[in-house]
């Protein structure tokens, strides 16, 4: 696809790398089967060939309106997409780059400007959060039934390893996951510990960046990344094997800190460092012996949720089915290829309409084969399918720490 730059973007690096990655796609259409809102819409503007049209149309005019707007809103940045890709379009990393160009070319009304200010504020600062949520379960009772429902109950946090083991590894936190699903991470840090590694915090490591970057607030992205490398690279300098994340979302992002860094003169090789050592906790147990742990598997067929970040961005698609049926548990059968749940981020709560269709689809396929339980390995597709399943909903990791 060929792109005439308008001379506001000819000189500018954004515009020159959506022009390159424009280039890429040769209007075959195969992403259409793979998109979820096209499938739901059966609107071309709402696949990633339309995307990419009206993206074109504004790197090419300069100019774009709200109708442009409101669906590039509506791409859930899953990336399905980019696997069925024949010719290896990048689209996420094109919306993300259309999408800031966005913010600037259409302003958004001052409700949607404050709506989307206060979700980078809280869900980037998980103290905030913490204490945010803890007011939410408190009023719980007292909430309507569909905001009782996304409230998640508290956790009583489980005892963590005592000691430290010869083998170590820095982990990233989370944000929401550190403030309505402590036990993943707690989990995460019993299991490893059994198999002689313990993770290391970096107190001053914070948000991966992800709400930010993904909000077109790219500056504010950035900071964030710079920040948790700051904080890791001590560790890493006295021999910290990886940089572990439990929540697949904020992995996706990890493995991107050396691209979205790379002409920042004083933190390119940093950051290319830090994505060649960030690793899903699944990985690091891909290469680990399993009988080490003594893993209760008696709790009835798992249904497996495979999310979008796991299996397009980081590519690990079978990661989950194959960990858990190699430590012996009952893996449920599904209906269908899962497409995307609808929590992609903050989109359950900007697009909540579409989101809950998606949902709906998604525990269908999931829960075809009657589960005990559903295993997923990304926090905000654990709450967002918590709130409707019916059935619990768990971090995959929770299963291996009995």
């Amino acid at each position: 696809m060929h792109v005439e730059l308008h001379p506001k973007f000819a000189d500018t690096h954004a515009g020159q790398t959506a022009k390159a990655l424009t280039s890429a796609c040769v209007h075959c259409g195969f992403c259409l089967a793979t998109c979820p809102t096209y499938l739901d819409s059966r609107d071309e503007r709402d696949s990633p060939r339309g995307r990419i049209y009206l993206i074109k149309n504004l790197l090419e005019t300069g100019e774009a309106g709200s109708q442009t707007q409101l669906h590039l809103d509506r791409c859930l940045t899953c990336r399905s997409c980019e696997t069925t890709c024949p010719s290896d379009m990048q689209y996420g990393e094109l919306v993300d780059i259309g999408r800031g160009l966005m913010e600037q070319a259409a302003p958004r009304p001052l409700a949607s400007k404050i709506q989307r200010r206060l979700l980078r504020l809280t869900l980037s600062r998980p103290q905030l959060l913490t204490w945010s949520l803890v007011v939410a379960q408190f009023l719980r009772p007292l909430l309507p039934a569909r905001l009782r429902q996304a409230v998640p109950l508290r956790q009583v946090q489980k005892a963590l390893p005592a000691g430290q083991r010869a083998r170590k590894m820095l982990v990233l936190e989370g944000c929401v996951q550190r403030a309505a699903t402590p036990n993943t991470n707690v989990a995460a840090r019993r299991v490893l510990d059994r198999l002689g590694i313990s993770l290391i915090v970096a107190p001053k490591a914070g948000c991966c960046g992800a709400v930010n970057y993904h909000l077109a607030a790219h500056a504010d992205g950035l900071n964030n990344m710079r920040r948790n490398i700051d904080a890791w690279w001590p560790h890493l300098h006295d021999g910290a094997e990886a940089i572990i994340s439990s929540a697949s979302g904020c992995g996706a992002m990890l493995v991107d800190y050396g691209r979205l860094l790379a002409d920042d003169p004083h933190y390119a090789d940093k950051a290319k460092r830090v994505s060649q050592l960030s690793r899903d906790i699944g990985e690091i147990l891909m290469d680990e012996d399993l009988t080490k742990l003594t893993v209760d598997t008696q709790v009835g067929k798992v249904a497996i949720h495979s999310p979008c970040t796991l299996q397009h961005a980081l590519q690990q698609p079978d990661l989950i089915r194959t960990l858990l049926g190699r430590a012996g548990f009952d893996i449920a059968t599904t209906t269908e290829k899962l497409l995307c749940c609808g929590s992609a981020g903050t989109y359950s709560i900007l697009q909540s309409t579409i989101s809950e269709k998606l949902r709906e689809k998604a525990l269908h396929a999931l829960t075809h084969d009657q589960p005990a339980v559903i295993a997923t390995a990304n926090v905000g597709c654990q709450l967002h399918l918590q709130a409707a399943a019916g059935v619990p909903v768990m971090h995959w990791i929770e299963l291996l720490d009995t």
